[in-house]
């Protein structure tokens, strides 16, 4: 078994903790949502998991955990996944889409 550098391993739980924050943050999304999660498809919710990666990403750490996800109306829901689409379609950076979408979040903190 090849031997694996600390990079690789520094790179593979950044991803790791990436992913399961991502993962909390939609869950508290969805769960607020309730009924109305329902309207959004899967590309919608890959697009918000795009964008909040990008934005856990580019935000440090305290800043993140204030965000109140529960409290994203669906207009802001409907921002972030555009900036999530058009991070995705490579129209703006991943940091860009972080940076548009970061004033909707903190105020939700």
């Amino acid at each position: 078994m090849p031997e694996v550098s600390k990079t690789e391993i520094g790179r593979r739980f950044f991803k790791m903790q990436k992913e399961k924050e991502v993962e909390k943050a939609i869950e508290k999304i969805r769960q607020a949502q309730g009924s109305e999660w329902g309207l959004y498809t899967q590309s919608d919710i890959e697009a918000l998991k795009q964008v909040l990666g990008n934005v856990w990403t580019f935000m440090d750490r305290d800043t993140w955990e204030q965000i109140s996800f529960t409290r994203l109306s669906g207009i802001e829901l409907r921002e972030l996944i555009r900036f999530g689409r058009d991070s995705q379609d490579n129209i703006i950076s991943g940091k860009s889409s972080a940076e548009q979408s970061m004033p909707i979040l903190v105020k939700k903190g």
